[in-house]
């Protein structure tokens, strides 16, 4: 039996994540990765420390210097705040600074030592986006904005993974989708779980567990270590099923939006 692996941390959990869920364009400044993806998702359009420094004045230089690069582009900045990664001054500064405080949620992780059997009835597409699932994915759980279905779909083309549908029978429209991205952390592998979405016609009947499982034993047999999940604080039949399915908590994490540039000025 292979031992469980050591949970991720640090800079390499953070660029897991970023990975999981990649950027359209991503610009290293001063310590932190600013992500740009035409204003949708604040996971893939914020700015997240890496190393970033923990001296108030040169942290200060660097949220200035993001604060500029976002106002030219006539945009609030946004950061998202990791507690299990810091610095530890960067929440307060930008209270400080008037951000307002968005989107807590927690970041997960279920060792694949021991993953679960997929569920017989799940359709598995690996690789790169499949056109069918995304049509399904986009059905189920749309977002709002002119330029969503596109972003969203070059969010999920950037990184390969594996793709799972459900259909309540042969022939009909998926009812259950599901993703995990494939990324290299190190010399491991962890799978990054997003994207999961059930027609609320047919919620309770344990679709969300059978995509959840089913992307898990397929990326194991991909060669993954891990799952990362994010969940929302107050998403208590999520954060019940990833703990069915041996997940613990790594950290929570929530984002600071800045005022418009105008209004900042």
């Amino acid at each position: 039996m292979s031992r469980a692996p050591r949970p991720l941390t640090g800079r390499p959990l953070v660029e897991a994540l970023i990975d999981g869920w990649r950027p359209l364009a991503r610009l290293d400044v001063d310590g932190f990765a600013l992500l740009r993806s035409r204003g949708v998702t604040r996971r893939a359009h914020s700015a997240v420390a890496l190393d970033a420094p923990d001296s108030p004045s040169a942290l200060l230089r660097a949220v200035e210097r993001i604060e500029g690069l976002c106002a030219a582009a006539g945009e609030p900045a946004t950061f998202r705040i990791l507690d299990l990664h810091g610095p530890e001054p960067l929440d307060a500064l930008l209270a400080e600074r008037g951000y307002t405080l968005e989107g807590r949620s927690a970041v997960q992780e279920i060792a694949l030592d021991r993953a679960p059997a997929p569920a017989p009835a799940a359709e598995i597409r690996v690789g790169g986006l499949d056109e069918e699932w995304f049509e399904a994915a986009w059905r189920l759980a749309p977002r709002p904005g002119e330029e969503a279905r596109r972003t969203l779909h070059d969010i999920l083309a950037g990184t390969p993974a594996v793709q799972v549908l459900l259909r309540p029978a042969p022939g009909e429209a998926p009812v259950a989708v599901g993703r995990a991205a494939l990324v290299e952390t190190g010399r491991e592998r962890t799978s990054v779980l997003n994207q999961i979405a059930v027609d609320p016609a047919h919620r309770r009947q344990g679709l969300g567990r059978d995509v959840s499982r089913t992307l898990l034993a397929v990326a194991a047999r991909q060669g993954a270590v891990r799952a990362l999940l994010e969940v929302e604080e107050d998403n208590r039949a999520a954060c019940a099923l990833y703990r069915g399915l041996g997940s613990r908590e790594l950290g929570l994490y929530h984002y600071r939006v800045g005022a418009a540039p105008a209004e900042h000025a």
